[in-house]
């Protein structure tokens, strides 16, 4: 699925049967008419109707009848499966194989099967990708899109349920995931030989040799029935769904988790006094749209969604990310959690560059009214050595409002452990010099030094752009 901008007028290419626009803020597909049919039919499915009703599939209205147009709603902010941790993956897989499952049953299948036909709105996932539906040949028993079922989402979730490769990072680099070839290499020779490793890795890399000049082996074999192509690909569907099974997630440690309940300089009545300033902010502030920069496990995340906001919380570690969507799946809490650093966001990428919109493209357009900086930016001054006033430059253009930034002074435990012996370098990272450089940028509401610490909680309201 391609979306066209404005600015760059170039047609999808990705899928013969349409193509998507994105028009002033509105999200138009054009049907080419030999698809329109297989469209308008899988619409008026029962499968279809209740997946809509439920939330599961983008909404579709049609707009033009000469050139086959509808408009789908809008999901507040696209992310894509190199932003995502391994338990967005995994559900992004679960949608997509109940849809197959439950369109097989009127006489549809799935033409394709990757995380890009899915989106989230918060923690949950939605099926975007109309056109990835067709009628399908009775008597054929075969889903053609079972190949590119495993490279993009069980492998990569093998890949980190065994040896801790991230899909984000594995999906950074390839759109058409993995290769059983590459998993094949990492895995010990025992390994190859038992379950999952055996169907998945082991299996096809045995028999690729064997096939590749075979140009047989790709041409449709038609059941005996179409009582038996049903159930050959029910069966099929089936073991895919035990094959997820298998690869699920499982909750990871990393230096970040836990951080709040025992990784953290925070006594309990410092954390208390934290929470009360930010739960003050929000309630004065009132967003309705909040990007939570470093958020770990989403605790702060979670205040801002309780109180009716739209949250996209960002981290580098994929393991806190997954952290927070555990949660927010679990509490239907509006938040959706990426893996996202935000000194190296992530970047327009495709077809010329104009595929998939940056970061920071999405997160300007997404209009934020509250950006929350808490016990971070201390990190990107010192890892990664980003100027405070860029950073304060770059939190201005992320919030058309409000921002909540926690100034954590050179003084301070944490700080000394990250300068590592070069505190010379940051000496003049003073509270007065923050505030000096905030000044030019945000007009202050309110601070608060957290008791017994070198840390001190902000609120800002950004200042009137000067015409």
């Amino acid at each position: 699925m391609t979306v066209v901008d404005d600015a760059a007028p170039v047609s999808s290419f990705r899928d013969p049967a349409g193509s998507l626009i994105r028009h002033r803020g509105r999200i138009l597909r054009s049907v080419r008419p030999e698809a329109v049919p297989d469209f308008e039919a899988f619409l008026a499915t029962k499968t279809a109707q209740e997946a809509t009703a439920a939330a599961k599939l983008v909404t579709s209205t049609q707009i033009e009848d000469d050139d086959y147009v509808v408009e789908h709603e809008r999901i507040p902010f696209p992310s894509y499966p190199y932003e995502w941790p391994a338990e967005m993956l995994h559900s992004a897989a679960e949608l997509t194989l109940d849809l197959a499952r439950q369109s097989l049953t009127e006489g549809f299948g799935l033409k394709d099967a990757t995380p890009y036909n899915v989106l989230f709105r918060g923690a949950r996932p939605v099926f975007v990708d109309l056109l990835s539906f067709e009628r399908r040949e009775p008597l054929d028993p075969t889903w053609r899109a079972y190949a590119q079922f495993v490279r993009t989402f069980l492998l990569p979730l093998l890949a980190a349920r065994t040896f801790g490769v991230q899909p984000h990072a594995l999906l950074a680099n390839s759109r058409d995931g993995v290769e059983p070839e590459a998993l094949y290499q990492w895995s010990r020779p025992l390994q190859r030989l038992k379950s999952p490793f055996l169907s998945l890795v082991s299996m096809p890399k045995w028999l690729s040799g064997k096939h590749s000049e075979d140009a047989a082996v790709y041409q449709p074999k038609a059941a005996a029935s179409q009582e038996q192509a049903r159930f050959i690909l029910e069966s099929l569907l089936k073991n895919c769904s035990k094959q997820l099974r298998a690869v699920a997630p499982t909750p990871a440690d990393s230096a970040w988790t836990s951080y709040l309940d025992s990784k953290a300089l925070y006594s309990p009545e410092q954390l208390a006094q934290k929470e009360a300033f930010v739960s003050e902010a929000l309630e004065l502030a009132r967003p309705a749209r909040v990007l939570d920069v470093g958020a770990n496990e989403g605790h702060f995340s979670a205040m801002a969604a309780q109180r009716g906001a739209s949250v996209v919380a960002i981290d580098s570690d994929p393991a806190v990310a997954g952290a927070i969507y555990r949660r927010a799946s679990a509490d239907r809490l509006n938040i959706l959690p990426l893996v996202v650093d935000l000194t190296r966001p992530t970047p327009a990428i495709g077809w010329r560059n104009q595929e998939n919109a940056s970061f920071l493209d999405r997160a300007r357009d997404m209009n934020f009214d509250f950006v929350m900086e808490l016990a971070v930016i201390h990190h990107m001054l010192v890892t990664e050595r980003i100027p405070l006033p860029d950073l304060l430059d770059l939190t201005a253009e992320l919030t058309r409002d409000f921002a909540l930034i926690e100034y954590v002074a050179p003084a301070d435990p944490m700080f000394k452990r990250i300068v590592r012996g070069r505190e010379n370098l940051y000496a003049h990272l003073t509270r007065e010099y923050f505030e000096s450089a905030a000044n030019r940028r945000f007009e202050l509401v309110r601070s608060v030094q957290i008791d017994g610490l070198q840390r001190w909680l902000y609120l800002f309201r950004r200042r009137p752009k000067q015409s």
